[in-house]
């Protein structure tokens, strides 16, 4: 098998994304098999991943009305600074993740499992794109990154995958040990976002984009995970949406963006202000199917913990 290309990766993707290379290796091993045999093209499939720094062809979005500031990070166009409101709500949530307890004595050799549902726009060849069922998903994620993690996704196929530590660590890596070492105040913090993102069409969005990443399948420290919100407030661009639902049906505050006709939503709960998931919607008609008002993409975190070894569940 062909091994991953890590370091092509925007950062803060490589545990969500590997299993899709995966998915893509397999597929052009099959397809070179095939056409060897065959001189007749085969049947391509591929997924698409909601998020936005992965689908292609999409129109930039309207600047939002209000107040307009200019990204100093080289984003393509202005966007509304967050309202007062949305950065009262990403004071909360801050506050609120400060306030989580630390896993204590976690062990360099142990594992966060993450459980998760979801399901992501898949497409064929030349058809429009169409959204996944929502499934279930496990992840253990290595707490010092220096063993293999394991991913249990039977829909898309992969049944207790082992993915291979590969390569030398990178600064965006998403390990627990990794995290304990990013900034715990906010500016900081926001320069770390603007330096380690990529992959987006401009700076501000793909910083956004990095939050949602570190949000979902990882377990943030409380001080880093208060700083990376209160860092969110910072980005232009940022607004509140009062009501949004998460794969599980789960409904919650967002706090969103819009980028190339897409909005992506971080889902927080109204009372406790804990990560819930994410959504993308469509805000105008796409170029590759979805109509405005699309749910393009969803998931939802089922639970979150530190276990003993790879396939453990608590």
């Amino acid at each position: 098998m062909s091994e991953f290309p890590e370091r092509d990766l925007p950062p803060g993707r490589h545990h969500l994304l590997r299993e899709h290379l995966l998915t893509e290796i397999r597929q052009n091993e099959t397809e070179t098999e095939t056409a060897s045999a065959s001189a007749a093209s085969p049947k391509k499939t591929s997924k698409r991943w909601f998020r936005p720094a992965l689908i292609a062809g999409a129109v930039v979005a309207s600047v939002a009305a209000g107040v307009l500031v200019a990204s100093p990070f080289g984003g393509q166009s202005a966007q509304a600074a967050p309202s007062e409101e949305t950065v009262r709500m990403l004071e909360d949530i801050a506050a609120a993740a400060k306030k989580q307890p630390v896993p204590k004595g976690i062990r360099d050799d142990q594992y966060v499992y993450i459980k998760s549902k979801g399901g992501y726009l898949e497409q064929e060849e030349g058809k429009p794109a169409k959204l996944d069922p929502v499934h279930q998903r496990e992840f253990w994620l290595s707490v010092d990154g220096k063993h293999d993690d394991l991913l249990h996704e039977p829909a898309n196929g992969f049944d207790n995958e082992v993915l291979k530590v590969e390569g030398a660590p990178m600064p965006s890596d998403t390990n627990y040990r990794n995290l304990e070492k990013l900034p715990t105040d906010p500016v900081n913090m926001l320069d770390w976002l603007h330096k380690e993102s990529d992959g987006s069409s401009s700076e501000d969005q793909a910083t956004f984009v990095l939050v949602g990443d570190l949000s979902y399948e990882s377990l943030m420290p409380p001080k880093q995970a208060a700083a990376l919100y209160l860092a969110a407030s910072k980005i232009p661009g940022v607004k509140l949406i009062d009501d949004a639902v998460d794969a599980e049906g789960r409904h919650g505050v967002a706090i969103a963006r819009e980028d190339e006709g897409e909005r992506q939503e971080l889902i927080f709960d109204k009372e406790t202000k804990q990560f819930l998931g994410e959504r993308q919607v469509a805000v105008e008609d796409l170029p590759y199917g979805p109509k405005k008002g699309d749910v393009i993409g969803r998931n939802a975190v089922l639970e979150r913990t530190v276990v003993d070894k790879a396939g453990q569940r608590p």
